[in-house]
């Protein structure tokens, strides 16, 4: 059965250990989660029927709907532990950081990881400074560079958003092998960026089919608890409806298909330019998104996120790099939202956004 536990960390693996010895499925919430959110996931874990070979549930990021539960097996996750151990160049006699809740399915892997003999798991930020490597989103690392890196940090592994290539060099300045990426709650690990582009994680391969990228793999989930999400199989090979294209062996990622804005006939990815925006001087993070109106369908709009003002730049950068119709027509600025894991969290940065509960920017 599924078994909902806290996401306290004091004696958090112990539990892990004892529920998992039990043969159960450990599920780890969220202390900050409101009651009703509790409800659901018990509501959802109750009464579940599982096959003998399921041993892990985590919760996808619900960036962009609600909170779902994800089932998998041992050796899911277990297939993968070599290889991100070679990534992070660290076994159990060293230490992981884990910035992220272990509600977060990145940092429930790696306390799986830590149940199967890799490296000790370092909860919270606070506790960083026997870290020899970390495993969490680009926001986490750029946390803990802000922070002054441990002494003894000496690789990332990260993943959950995509990396500015600004946010490498300033790591690996500070002597720490950067391991980009990319996943899904559903699939894991399907591709790595080193420094040189996005290629197939060890084990896994990758298929584009009508724009969407399909993979096979050992690593992938075996279903859903409760409501149902974007996963889908055909045989061995699974999607959750991420676009993409293959060039010369390198993954290049385009979004998903339900995010793209239509505007005045014109589809707009959000991610390409959120990519323009991020690499402007000032900008720690944007979210772009549609905001609907009458008769062009919707209006580019963007949130930022600031380190000061960098209204001036945003306009030079747009006007310079970014087509007429992919543009923001609508700026916001203020702190973005965030899911458990540190992702960005798309719709409701938009709902603040359409809500007025965020400040106009003049750009």
């Amino acid at each position: 059965m599924i078994v909902p536990l806290s996401g306290s960390t004091t004696g958090l693996l112990d539990a892990l250990r004892e529920i998992r010895a039990a043969g159960d499925v450990p599920l780890v919430g969220d202390d900050r989660w409101p009651s009703a959110m509790w409800e659901t996931v018990r509501a959802a874990s109750a009464g579940m029927q599982l096959t003998d070979d399921i041993a892990w549930a985590t919760l996808t990021s619900g960036s962009s709907g609600s909170p779902r539960i994800v089932l998998r097996s041992a050796s899911s996750w277990a297939e993968s532990f070599e290889a991100v151990a070679g990534y992070l160049g660290a076994g159990p006699d060293d230490a992981v950081l884990l910035p992220a809740p272990p509600a977060a399915s990145l940092t429930l892997f790696s306390l799986a990881h830590a149940l199967g003999g890799g490296p000790r798991p370092l909860l919270g930020v606070a506790s960083n400074s026997d870290a020899h490597c970390l495993h969490g989103t680009p926001q986490a690392l750029r946390a803990v560079l802000d922070a002054g890196a441990p002494s003894r940090l000496r690789a990332a592994l990260v993943g959950g958003s995509p990396l500015d290539p600004a946010l490498r060099e300033r790591a690996e300045a500070a002597g720490i092998r950067v391991t980009a990426y990319y996943g899904a709650a559903e699939l894991s690990f399907v591709a790595v960026d080193e420094g040189d582009g996005l290629r197939a994680f060890p084990g896994a391969e990758l298929s584009i089919r009508a724009g969407e990228l399909w993979v096979r793999s050992p690593f992938i989930a075996s279903g859903y608890a409760g409501a149902d999400g974007p996963w889908r199989r055909d045989g061995a090979w699974a999607t959750v409806g991420d676009r993409a294209e293959l060039v010369d062996g390198r993954l290049r990622l385009l979004g998903r298909a339900d995010d793209a804005i239509l505007s005045a006939s014109a589809t707009i990815v959000p991610e390409e330019v959120e990519a323009v925006l991020r690499s402007v001087p000032g900008v720690r993070d944007a979210i772009v998104f549609g905001m609907p109106r009458a008769p062009v369908g919707a209006l580019v709009a963007a949130f930022v996120e600031l380190d000061g003002d960098a209204a001036t730049e945003l306009r030079r950068a747009a006007v310079a790099r970014l087509a007429p119709a992919h543009r923001p027509r609508r700026w916001f600025a203020g702190h973005l939202p965030r899911t458990a894991s540190g992702k960005p969290a798309r719709a409701e940065a938009a709902r603040r956004a359409l809500a007025g509960e965020v400040s106009r920017l003049d750009v």
